[in-house]
């Protein structure tokens, strides 16, 4: 009875990961586009001190700027954000699938081989290379150097 319970509970979550709830009114929760996609009329358009247009063009470039970006958005994405979503989750799963089935196993297979070789290594620098240069230590531990300054 317990196990039915945990594996009923394991399958509303797993669902709920897919089906969870959007929030609607906060888009952008991460902060994502924060700096780049804010592009108002006054970014664009700016008119200095003594090159005023008519109040009423300014007032219309203002109204006509902002709407038709608000519409252009809006036409675009639903033309073409369900057919990019696709095509992004794809990309994702790809990258997702190749990580996991791939790179990672690759990764852990090259650490495991490295390790052998690394002891092997390890082995021979101390058998061949440590009589070696403690040899050369002992022959160079006898060496004086003395300094005179002549006048």
């Amino acid at each position: 009875m317990a196990e039915e319970r945990g594996e009923l509970e394991e399958r509303i979550i797993i669902k709920d990961q897919h089906t969870k709830e959007i929030d609607l009114v906060n888009r952008d929760p991460k902060h994502i586009n924060e700096d780049v996609v804010k592009v108002d009329f006054e970014d664009v358009i700016a008119e200095p001190v003594g090159t005023y247009s008519f109040d009423g063009v300014w007032k219309s470039s203002y109204t006509t700027f902002t709407v038709s970006k608000y519409w252009c958005y809006r036409l675009l994405s639903a033309l073409l954000g369900i057919p990019l979503a696709v095509l992004w989750g794809f990309l994702f799963a790809l990258i997702s699938f190749c990580h996991i089935w791939a790179v990672v196993p690759c990764i852990k297979s090259y650490l495991i081989e490295i390790q052998c070789v690394s002891r092997i290594y390890s082995l021979c620098i101390h058998t061949f290379c440590d009589p070696l240069f403690e040899a050369l230590a002992k022959i160079c531990s006898n060496i004086r150097v003395a300094v005179r300054k002549e006048t």
